[in-house]
């Protein structure tokens, strides 16, 4: 378990499932993500059962977030892992509402950074936000990403085209961040 301020960020378990189901089947939710087609609970136990089937490793990186209290609120995962350039892509998705707005997803952001960085001895971590989703990029410039530029009309949504916006943060950034002495 990785354990941060708000939020420990622990490996899955198949108790999950029915919370993932509704998260992502919540369209409220999955605004926010690439995800545009409702997942049967069949699915997305298919899914998750070959998730917690196989250990953690360097390109099958994934989370569950949960509050200090044991409430499993969302999930992330660090994906397209290139060993060669030491980068990799990050998601994140804070799938119980109660919780969003309340420092929660800049926590587990904080601590997943310092896995990728610390543990897996990444250089940059990098990461695609729609432009209409201002709370997220909120959160990620507070664990210190920074936009590098945009996708334009990059996706379609909600009867539009939308820009993305691109968002990394390196790791002597993120040192400078975390250690202000430094």
């Amino acid at each position: 378990m990785l354990e941060g301020t708000l939020v420990n960020l622990r490996a899955p378990e198949m108790d999950d499932l029915d919370r993932n189901t509704a998260w992502i089947n919540d369209r409220e939710v999955t605004r926010f993500l690439s995800m545009r087609y409702e997942i049967a609970r069949a699915a997305e136990e298919a899914w998750l059962r070959d998730l917690c089937s196989k250990p953690m490793a360097y390109d099958r990186v994934f989370f569950a977030i949960e509050t200090k209290d044991g409430r499993h609120i969302g999930n992330t995962n660090l994906f397209n892992a290139q060993p060669e350039e030491r980068k990799c892509e990050l998601g994140i998705m804070i799938g119980d509402k109660s919780c969003w707005s309340k420092g929660y997803g800049t926590d587990a952001l904080r601590v997943l950074l310092r896995f990728a960085f610390d543990e897996m001895n990444m250089n940059r971590v990098q990461l695609h936000v729609f432009a209409f989703n201002e709370r997220a990029q909120a959160a990620y410039r507070k664990a210190g990403f920074v936009e590098e530029g945009r996708r334009r009309e990059a996706i379609y949504t909600e009867g539009a085209y939308h820009d993305t916006v691109v968002m990394s943060v390196l790791r002597d950034e993120w040192r400078r961040d975390e250690d202000p002495r430094t």
